[in-house]
């Protein structure tokens, strides 16, 4: 039986805050062994830690059973719909292009821009990357990207280190934004707010990672000869992420800033070319050593994919067919390659940018909106009444916004690319079958993570905790961006970062005297860097360059650029808080804490 009206209590243990802080974080620190040191299969590790906060919410947080479980399976829908509904949908178009061989034609293109590797590594790694995190996100960017710098004759541990490193900035925006989704879901706060907050954050982190990746591939002769590319490549992707997040569409922001990227350094370097072209030299045998000298690119090192779902065993074979031949593309297959992307950039600006269709969407139950909004509906979420501690109620609905959610525009857009990339309905649906089958453990991943976050958020567990850091006072501004760091570096994922830690901070944020925009948005943004020292995602870098088992060297070649970048970005965060960058903050009016 469900029973209405729980009421939180947020120091149920001895009525000590304190105490109930222990209790209240063993979810997440279960979550966290049987990830990071059991290394425990994500779906099952989350769900073992989702029983747990289970029995914690009824036994000392005395939920009723009904409303703990009740909560979890509202996390669950909001984990399917909209956010794994846009996985889903992103992933299907990038199987097309697979499909058709377009992908492979667009990763021609990329790599023509140049013959010298450390500029190869700027337009393939970190825009091309981008591009792939813009639309799907979950490890698929660092396992192809590898694969095709590996194809270009870069050695497999740079390789995969590159694009672990590159793996950053387009992190928050990943998959049509499903990070500053689920923010916006667990907060309550805008997303529109939240994008642009975010958009004032990893841009900046985005001037430097290009020339990270040059100093990775060949120190410091690789910043003294290439720096202008690297410069241009980050500016251009910094300026239209800003745009974009702040002006435009939070969702397109990584598809226009890769595609903006790409473009300024295939432009820029027309008119400039390094004093020499750099690529891999073979005299340090498998030492991978910083060497490096002037000839044609090697022909490709052998690439298996072990256990990656989402990187298409073709990829790897026509990648390894191209290394060895010179293979030129007609003006007409290479639009086709960029055709997927230019529909789902057309498709978002008509739906968000077009007031007849756009419409304006129904803010409460039993509104009705207009536009693509007009079958969108606001519901309770049934059996489901709960009361913060001062007696205000929570809010527990459930938004169907069935034509305006952006998994449904990316179908949208699958469709037009099925027509320009000349794919029947009996092909397009053996490859949304395929899709289904590759994401059906993220999927419940995902929507027993959000669960569990759901879980712990109505039961009082996050506000406990909200409370408990929140003593740090404005210092808990520098300290933000860290707890988003730890949890994509357990998680491997932005998105059950934010669904994990999105209310804490807001609650933190009340507490402290802070913006809860900035707060939360620091969680996404200080998550981004931990991205590239997740367990997942080390195992997804290692697998795809056939270097399963040496995860530990990776580790050892990435983790000082994560905690410098991540300290970076607590640098960056405290200064927002401060007047000396508070300008720069998104002004949200404050919701009731």
């Amino acid at each position: 039986m469900i029973l209405a009206n729980y009421q939180q209590n947020y120091s149920p243990v001895g009525h000590s805050l304190g105490l109930s802080s222990i209790v209240a974080i063993l979810p997440l620190l279960v979550l966290f062994v049987l990830l990071g040191v059991v290394r425990m299969k994500a779906w099952l590790a989350s769900l073992i830690s989702l029983a747990v906060a289970v029995v914690l919410a009824v036994t000392v947080y005395s939920m009723p059973l009904g409303d703990a479980l009740d909560s979890g399976l509202l996390g669950a829908a909001f984990g399917f719909f909209p956010i794994m509904w846009i996985v889903i949908n992103a992933i299907w178009i990038y199987n097309l292009t697979v499909e058709t061989g377009h992908f492979d034609v667009l990763r021609r293109s990329f790599a023509s821009i140049s013959d010298d590797q450390r500029v190869q590594a700027i337009i393939i790694a970190f825009s091309f990357g981008a591009l792939l995190e813009a639309l799907a996100g979950f490890g698929t960017p660092v396992a192809i990207s590898a694969v095709m710098l590996i194809a270009l004759g870069f050695k497999p541990l740079k390789a995969a280190t590159v694009a672990l490193v590159a793996n950053t900035a387009p992190v928050a925006f990943g998959a049509i934004a499903v990070p500053i989704t689920t923010l916006a879901g667990v907060t309550g706060l805008p997303v529109e707010d939240l994008g642009a907050m975010v958009g004032r954050q990893t841009p900046i982190l985005a001037l430097f990672v290009p020339l990270a990746l040059v100093f990775i591939v060949d120190g410091r002769r690789g910043l003294r000869q290439t720096w202008p590319p690297a410069v241009v490549c980050g500016v251009s992707f910094a300026v239209f992420q800003f745009l974009s997040a702040n002006f435009w569409s939070v969702p397109l922001a990584d598809i226009v800033a890769a595609l903006a990227s790409a473009l300024a350094v295939l432009v820029f370097t027309r008119v400039w070319h390094a004093e020499e072209t750099y690529q891999e030299s073979d005299e340090d045998g498998g030492a991978e050593g910083a060497g490096g000298s002037r000839r044609p690119p090697a022909s490709g090192g052998e690439a298996v994919v072990g256990g990656e779902e989402f990187v298409d065993s073709r990829v790897l074979t026509r990648a390894r067919a191209d290394a060895g031949r010179d293979t030129h593309d007609s003006p007409r297959e290479v639009f086709k390659a960029y055709a997927p992307y230019l529909a789902i950039i057309v498709v978002f600006v008509l739906a968000t940018r077009v007031p007849a269709i756009t419409g304006k969407a129904p803010t409460k139950v039993g509104e009705t909106g207009t536009g693509l909004d007009s079958v969108t509906r606001i519901v309770n979420w049934p059996g489901l009444h709960i009361l913060k501690a001062n007696g205000d109620p929570v809010a527990t609905t459930f938004k169907l916004n069935y034509l305006s959610a952006a998994g449904t525009l990316l179908l949208i857009a699958g469709l037009l690319s099925m027509a320009l990339l000349q794919v029947g309905p009996r092909r397009a649906l053996r490859a949304y079958g395929r899709t289904l089958d590759q994401l059906k453990f993220a999927v419940l991943t995902v929507m027993l993570v959000i669960g569990l976050g759901y879980i712990m958020n109505e039961s009082g567990e996050t506000t406990t905790l909200g409370l408990w850091v929140a003593g740090a006072g404005g210092a808990f501004a520098f300290l933000s961006p860290i707890l988003g760091w730890l949890g994509v570096a357990v998680t491997g994922s932005d998105t059950s970062s934010n669904s994990l830690f999105g209310a804490l901070q807001i609650t933190a944020a009340h507490q402290a005297g802070l913006s809860p925009t900035l707060m939360a948005a620091a969680n996404s943004s200080g998550g981004v860097l931990g991205k590239m020292i997740s367990p997942q995602n080390l195992a997804i870098a290692a697998a795809a360059v056939g270097f399963e088992g040496r995860e530990g060297i990776l580790f050892r070649r990435v983790i000082v650029w994560s905690v410098v970048f991540m300290l970076f970005m607590c640098v960056l965060v405290y200064l927002q808080s401060t007047p000396a960058l508070d300008w720069m903050v998104v002004d949200t009016p404050p919701a009731t804490p």
